[in-house]
């Protein structure tokens, strides 16, 4: 819940500058502060309907990985509306063999692997590889 309230308050002041520098250059046209509040509010709406239960497919319909070190079943993801919005997901193999008792198990990803837990979606600048 901390973590939500940290990304209205960033939001916010995000939103709250570019009005700012919206309404100092009066003269130039531009989006107003209530077309980014709303274009932020369908994008958080895209973000919660992706569900644990869900699948990998599902949620690269509204979201895509991102660079950086991930694994198979854990990894970072985007928004497909901004790259700065992203969440934590963890999935559970699906039609994969499980560990060995080495603990090995070559890992791929599927569309079928099903999300076991995902994030509040947070802000962050984007992880160039």
């Amino acid at each position: 819940m901390n973590r939500c309230l940290i990304v209205i308050a960033i939001l916010g002041a995000i939103i709250g500058s570019s009005g700012s520098v919206h309404a100092a250059h009066s003269g130039q046209q531009g989006t107003s502060r209530q077309e980014h509040i709303a274009w932020v509010s369908d994008a958080l709406k895209r973000m919660q309907t992706v569900k644990v239960g869900m699948t990998r497919a599902d949620l690269l319909k509204v979201f895509t990985t991102e660079g950086g070190l991930s694994a198979a079943l854990r990894r970072t993801f985007v928004s497909r509306d901004c790259p700065y919005f992203k969440v934590e997901v963890v999935f559970t193999a699906a039609g994969r063999p499980s560990p060995s008792s080495a603990g090995r198990v070559i890992q791929v990803e599927s569309d079928q692997d099903v999300i076991a837990k995902i994030s509040t979606p947070y802000l962050q600048f984007s992880i160039m590889d």
